[in-house]
Order: C-alpha cells, then sequence, then structure tokens
C-alpha cells in the first residue's frame, strides 16, 4: 500500500498523475493508519462509507484527462461541525445532534467536492466548539469522547478544531479543516506542530458551519503552509447566503501557489508581539524567542515594542457578551435551515435534550448553552450592541493602528491572538519547534483584512528558513 505518510498534496497528485497511487489507494491508507493509531487518540468520528466509491470516480476522470486540479482525489476529514449532505452526520460533536444527517452541504464543502477533494470523514471537537460548558476540556465531545494530543497523552491538545489537527499531525488524512470563533484552528495548530490558517471574514463561506457567532469561519490546517495554500485555495468563493463574502473577487485570488516564495520575507518590516498567555509555559516562550532569528535569516527586520492590545476582559472570556447574545440567533438559523431533526429545531431543544439525557449529554454541564437559550436570539439588547461596537473598532484599530505607526507589513506573535478573530482579520499559526518539556509550540503571522496571501508568502519563507516542524513519534509506529 502506498506510504502516505507526512506526504504533502503536491507529492501525493504527482504521485497519482504519475500512476504510481490511486485515489482510491489513498483512501484505504488513510483508512489503515486511522484504524491503527487512531483508537489511542480519538480524532476521527467517522468516515464516509462512499468515500471509496467518490475516490474510485475521481480515478476514472483523471484517467479520462479531466483532472480538477491540486485537489482531484485528495482525502481530507472535516471538522464535525460543518454540514456534509451524505451518509456522515453532522453533530458539532453532541448527543443531541448524534442523528443529524444535514439537509445540504456547507458551501465550503460544495466548494471542495467541486475541486475534486474526498470528504474521507468527520473529525472530533471540542463540542459545540467549546461554547458549552465553561469547565469542558479541550477536545473533548460526547460523541467522540477526549481527543489526545499524539505529542504526549498527558498535553494539552487545545481546541476547538482538535480533531483536524491531530489528524493532520498524524497524517491520517492529507489535510484538515477546522472552524475559528476565536483561537480553534490556531491554538490546537500550535499545539499540534502543524500549519492553520484562520482567514478573512469573507474569503471563505460561513454558510453551513454549526455556529457560535459571526466571527466563524473554516480554514486549512495541513503539515505545510504549501498544503495549507493549496487546501485554502479550493474552499475560498462568494456565498449568496453569506452576505460577508460579496463583492471580495479583487481581494480573494483563485490561486494562492503564487505567494509561496523564500525571499518573501526580505526587506519586510515584522512587528514583535511577547503578549503570551498563560497555557504556554516558559519552555514553549523560549521555542517562539528561538524562532525569531530565523525572520531575520529571511532578511526580514524585527520590529521590537509592538505588543498587540489585549482584549480579553478580566473573566479571561473575549467579548463574552457579544458570544452568547448572537449564539441563539445563529444557532437556531442553522437548525432550520440544515438539521434534519424533526424534535431539535431550537437551541432550547439542544438543553432540553441535555437535561434528559444529562448522564451520557453533558458530563461537564452546559451552562453556556443555558444562558445562551435565556437571551433574545434577536441581537436588540442595548449592552450587546454597545459592546459589539466597541469591540470591533478596538480590534481592528489595534492591528492596523499598530502596521501603520510602526512601519510594519506583518505582525508576529506567540501562538493564537483575540484581535484577529474578533475584527475578522486573519491569522497564520507555522510551527516553531518542540520545547523542552515536549509540547509544540507555533509562531503566528498576523496582518490586516484580506492579507491572507501575504500572510502564506511570510509563513512559507519562515517554514523554508527555518524547518522546524517535527512529526510525533507515534506517527511512525
Amino acid at each position: 500500500m502506498f506510504d502516505v505518510c507526512e506526504k504533502s498534496l503536491r507529492e501525493l497528485q504527482t504521485a497519482m498523475e504519475n500512476k504510481e497511487t490511486t485515489s482510491e489507494e489513498l483512501v484505504l491508507a488513510y483508512m489503515e493508519r486511522i484504524a491503527r493509531l487512531d483508537p489511542q487518540l480519538h480524532s476521527v468520528l467517522e468516515i464516509n462509507p462512499d468515500a471509496l466509491f467518490i475516490a474510485r470516480s475521481l480515478d476514472r476522470e483523471r484517467t479520462n484527462g479531466k483532472g480538477r486540479g491540486p485537489l482531484h482525489g485528495i482525502p481530507l476529514l472535516v471538522k464535525d461541525n460543518i454540514s456534509t449532505a451524505d451518509r456522515l452526520h453532522t453533530s458539532a460533536g453532541a448527543e443531541s445532534l448524534k442523528d443529524n444527517f444535514s439537509l445540504r452541504d456547507a458551501k465550503v464543502i460544495e466548494y471542495l467536492r467541486n475541486a475534486g477533494a474526498v470528504i474521507l470523514g468527520k473529525a472530533n471537537l471540542s463540542e459545540f466548539a467549546r461554547y458549552m460548558a465553561t469547565e469542558i476540556p479541550n477536545g473533548y465531545s460526547a460523541r467522540g469522547g477526549q481527543c489526545k494530543n499524539p505529542y504526549g497523552e498527558e498535553l494539552d491538545p487545545l481546541g476547538s478544531s482538535t480533531g483536524s489537527a491531530v489528524a493532520a499531525a498524524m497524517s491520517f488524512c492529507a489535510a484538515a479543516v477546522g472552524t475559528e470563533t476565536s483561537g480553534s484552528i490556531i491554538s490546537p495548530s500550535s499545539a499540534n506542530g502543524i500549519v492553520g490558517l484562520k482567514p478573512t471574514i469573507g474569503a471563505v463561506s460561513r454558510s453551513g458551519i454549526i455556529p457560535i457567532n459571526s466571527q466563524d469561519t473554516a480554514g486549512p490546517m495541513g503539515r505545510s503552509v504549501e498544503d495549507v495554500a493549496l487546501l485554502y485555495a479550493g474552499m475560498v468563493g462568494p456565498d449568496p447566503e453569506d452576505p460577508a463574502t460579496l463583492a471580495t473577487e479583487e481581494v480573494v485570488p483563485g490561486e494562492y501557489w503564487p505567494y509561496l516564495k523564500k525571499d518573501a520575507l526580505k526587506g519586510k518590516r515584522v512587528g514583535i508581539s511577547r503578549k503570551a498567555r498563560p497555557w504556554y509555559s516558559a519552555e514553549q516562550l523560549a521555542v517562539y524567542e528561538a524562532a525569531l532569528p530565523y525572520l531575520e535569516k529571511a532578511g526580514a527586520t524585527l520590529v521590537e515594542d509592538c505588543d498587540l492590545p489585549d482584549v480579553f476582559p478580566p473573566s479571561g472570556f473575549l467579548s463574552d457578551m457579544v458570544l452568547r447574545y448572537e449564539f441563539k440567533c445563529y444557532m437556531d438559523h442553522w437548525l432550520a435551515k440544515y438539521c434534519s431533526l424533526a424534535d431539535i429545531r431550537t437551541l432550547q431543544d439542544i438543553v432540553d435534550y441535555n437535561n434528559a439525557h444529562k448522564e451520557t449529554a453533558i458530563r461537564y454541564g452546559q451552562d453556556i448553552l443555558e444562558d445562551c437559550a435565556k437571551t433574545s436570539g434577536t441581537m436588540t439588547e442595548p449592552d450587546y450592541l454597545k459592546e459589539k461596537i466597541r469591540l470591533l473598532a478596538a480590534c481592528s484599530h489595534g492591528i492596523d493602528d499598530l502596521l501603520k505607526e510602526k512601519d510594519l507589513d506583518v505582525l508576529v506573535c506567540p501562538g493564537p491572538t483575540a484581535l484577529a478573530p474578533t475584527c475578522g482579520y486573519p491569522i497564520l499559526n507555522v510551527p516553531a519547534g518542540i520545547a523542552a518539556d515536549g509540547r509544540p509550540m507555533g509562531i503566528s503571522f498576523v496582518g490586516t483584512a484580506f492579507s491572507d496571501g501575504e500572510l502564506l508568502s511570510y509563513g512559507y519563507a519562515f517554514e523554508q528558513a527555518s524547518k522546524l516542524r517535527k512529526e510525533p513519534e507515534l506517527s511512525r509506529k
């Protein structure tokens, strides 16, 4: 069987073009790895029963000279809060939605299918994108159990796109799709040693994603910047049902591989932010510091004293009011348009189901769901409106003003920052190495709206100059 471990999208595509393997064989190879290694990690919720048939049909297309591009025949795993109108369930990891077959594809899934990707299955996640209970562990869902970090069972895998990150790190798929509201792609990418891009809002359709709020977006996750760039190109595009994606043709390119240049950082001014979150150990922060000289090696000028502003309130929850007031509106809309379950039509129905099945459905409680269900769902509350306006202004100015005042091309920081997702700006995580305590650590590139291509170029230049990613030892067993 073809060895898929650590193979890039380009390597897989070349092997299929040279008739060294087929899409069908790739699906089988990833299934074999999942069967052998995932029982101890719990990163995959379910396999698409039609994956082999889809792969065979794409192989026939290739034989007939009808190649669709870089994603033709490539097996992907997608986070289980992204709707797929097939024999896969879409549940956000929740027991209440375990029997839901989505009525239609999310628009991003439609784009990926058209690009020739094989939806291999659904990845585990922090249930409801970790917006269910205050104390729920990262990577836990009622359906999938506790997803584990492949670099060490005792290490926090972070979330909420935990399964997507772990599966990509372990070569359970060629690449994966996650979603982010605030850190849900970047955090697990950093913690599991992979590349992850949280796109600008409006580049990728939000339709069909089991939501938290307006910040939600799907994004690509993979083992290299090139893989992420190739996958991203298959995800972007307009959607009449998502106003954020309209009139974006001029700022959302159709391809991202032209941005991938080793000298992209030459002559660029890079602002260095050192504000770190408490979940990073001193050893991880030392890895971040050790990675910064590689930016200079790639030709960048480092500009100190560029700390990104802190938008976390004293409670530690970013914009808690905004998330909670928007959640009910967005969730009820998704249930109405995508959910096939007759008895689950509103957020309150989910709360009621969980209360009736406490032992299995809400091991860690559901205090967040209950609080959100009490809101009006109309988003007319004055406190919400004031906070929404304040946050959008504070976050966008926090990035744009810093870029302008310091004459910067890009900002870098350790792991995630809440600024970028709150105002819909892009952020890219690239592996920076493994800390002395065994924890992977990433360096993140932050830019203004629709600078996704530039971030990929800077991340690629850093990656090629440093080559700091190390695959999990477990991956080779």
